[in-house]
C-alpha cells in the first residue's frame, strides 16, 4: 500500500478547471487499478491532495435541488458568480475567497476501504484543527460537515463536505470557511438544510482575517496522523 500523499496548493483557481484538474488525477489513479486487475500487476496507485481557493462559484451535487439556488444567473453574474451541477454528493454549497477548500483524490485501497471511516476522518481532520483555535466543533447526527452548537439553536456550520468515489478513489472533498463573506450564503439554502446558519473561522474568533497557510498546516498535520500518511509538498500549480 502506498501511504504517500502529493500536497499541491493551486492558489486561486476556477472552478471548473480545478474540477478537470481532479478529473485528470482521478481517473489516472482508477486506469492504474483496472491495469493491475487485468494485467495481475502491483504498480503503486498515487495519492494526491489539492488545497484551492475559488472565486465565487455555487455548486450543486448530483443529488442536490437547484430550488436551494435562491437566484437566477442574472443575478448570479451580477455577484460575480458562476454556478456548477457536479458529479459529488451533497446538495449545495458556496465556494470563495477567503476559504480553504481540500480535494483529497485517495485510492482508499492504500488506506482502508470504508467511505464512512473516510468522511468521519475528514470532519475530524476540521475538528481538531478548529480545537487549536479554541473552538469546540463536532458532527451533526445524518449532516455531514462540521458544526458549532449541534443540539441547539445557534447550530451553525462551518465546513461543508461532498466527495465522489469510484472503485475506492475519492475526489472532491471540504470547503472550510475561514475568512469567507458569509453574505453570498445568502442566495442559497446551503447544503439544502433549511433554519439553519453558517459561519467562519475569523467571524468565530472576532478577527479581521486569519493566515490561510497556517489553518492548512495545521489541516495536514491532522489529516497525516489521522490517514496514517507521509506528505510530500509540491508546488506545481495547473
Amino acid at each position: 500500500m502506498n501511504k504517500n500523499v502529493e500536497v499541491q496548493d493551486l492558489g486561486v483557481k476556477d472552478y471548473k478547471e480545478c474540477w478537470d484538474f481532479q478529473e485528470v488525477l482521478f481517473k489516472k489513479i482508477l486506469e492504474l487499478k483496472i491495469k493491475n486487475r487485468r494485467e495481475e500487476t502491483d504498480l503503486p496507485t498515487p495519492n494526491h491532495f489539492l488545497f484551492v481557493e475559488h472565486p465565487h462559484v455555487y455548486t450543486l451535487g448530483k443529488s442536490g435541488d437547484k430550488e436551494n439556488l435562491l437566484v437566477n444567473e442574472e443575478e448570479l453574474a451580477a455577484r460575480g458568480a458562476t454556478f456548477y451541477k457536479i458529479n459529488r454528493g451533497g446538495d449545495i454549497t458556496y465556494h470563495g475567497p477567503g476559504q480553504i477548500v481540500g480535494y483529497p483524490i485517495l485510492d482508499l485501497d492504500n488506506f482502508f476501504t470504508d467511505i464512512h471511516k473516510y468522511l468521519r476522518l475528514l470532519e475530524e481532520m476540521i475538528i481538531r484543527t478548529l480545537d487549536e483555535y479554541g473552538l469546540k466543533s463536532s458532527r451533526s447526527e445524518g449532516e455531514t460537515g462540521v458544526w458549532l452548537d449541534v443540539g441547539t439553536p445557534f447550530a451553525r456550520k462551518i465546513c461543508a463536505m461532498g466527495v465522489r468515489a469510484s472503485r475506492w478513489v475519492t475526489m472532491h472533498g471540504f470547503a472550510l470557511n475561514v475568512n469567507t463573506d458569509l453574505g453570498y450564503f445568502d442566495h442559497i439554502i446551503p447544503c439544502g438544510i433549511r433554519g439553519k446558519a453558517v459561519t467562519s473561522l475569523n467571524a468565530e474568533l472576532g478577527v479581521k482575517e486569519v493566515p490561510l497557510q497556517e489553518v492548512k498546516e495545521k489541516l495536514l498535520r491532522h489529516f497525516a496522523e489521522l490517514f496514517e500518511a507521509e506528505l510530500t509538498k509540491e508546488d506545481t500549480t495547473v
